[in-house]
């Protein structure tokens, strides 16, 4: 892992990140998904969007910089490129990241590292990956249009679950109205779905351990 230079962006995107998400907030999240969700269980609106409301999500995600994070890179002779055939997919699973090198992070060195492709993140909260935000059962599928809300308005996953971790900016995000949320949200149901189960967020090391 490295110091990111593009840390700044991404952190402090309008919408960026949405989508660190949720990073931190994987949706396997307090044990996977919802209790008795399925695709089936989704509001009529959220299976039913209509085509300027997806428009308008795709919209926002791209000009909040979600791909940043959520999208896994592919490395060209002009550097890294979002890997178009898993867009929105998260932190992939089959990458082995090494330990954070002791010493690295603190108020007067590096506050955060990151991954080569951007979807792992390492600070003061331990490790945080890109979620998978596509409608797969490893994604999204599971969600509706008023836990995804709740998860921006709250920063916690699903509206109650555990902290959604840095560097994603529910905060900002959070202030975008209810009918922008509702059209990121129908976008994200609208594109390929992935499989791809992101690790859980791994905890900073304790105070007696250092």
């Amino acid at each position: 892992m490295y110091a990111a230079p593009r840390s700044t962006r991404a952190v402090l995107g309008p919408i960026g990140l949405l989508c660190a998400a949720l990073a931190a907030c994987s949706p396997q999240g307090d044990g996977t998904a919802r209790q008795g969700g399925t695709a089936a269980a989704r509001a009529p609106s959220d299976q039913l969007a209509s085509a300027p409301a997806v428009d308008r999500g795709r919209y926002l995600v791209e000009f909040g910089g979600c791909h940043d994070c959520h999208t896994p890179k592919l490395f060209t002779r002009d550097g890294p490129v979002p890997d178009t055939t898993r867009l929105l997919s998260g932190h992939r699973s089959d990458v082995t990241l090494p330990p954070i090198p002791a010493g690295v992070l603190g108020p007067d060195r590096w506050g955060a590292v990151a991954s080569p492709e951007l979807t792992a993140w390492g600070g003061p909260w331990g490790v945080s990956y890109a979620a998978n935000l596509t409608p797969h059962e490893t994604g999204l599928q599971a969600w509706n249009a008023d836990e995804f809300i709740q998860t921006m308005r709250t920063g916690k996953h699903m509206g109650v679950g555990r902290a959604i971790l840095p560097p994603m900016p529910w905060q900002q995000v959070g202030r975008l109205t209810d009918d922008d949320l509702r059209a990121v949200f129908a976008y994200l149901q609208s594109i390929k779905p992935v499989d791809n189960a992101v690790p859980l967020p791994v905890p900073p090391p304790s105070t007696a351990a250092r």
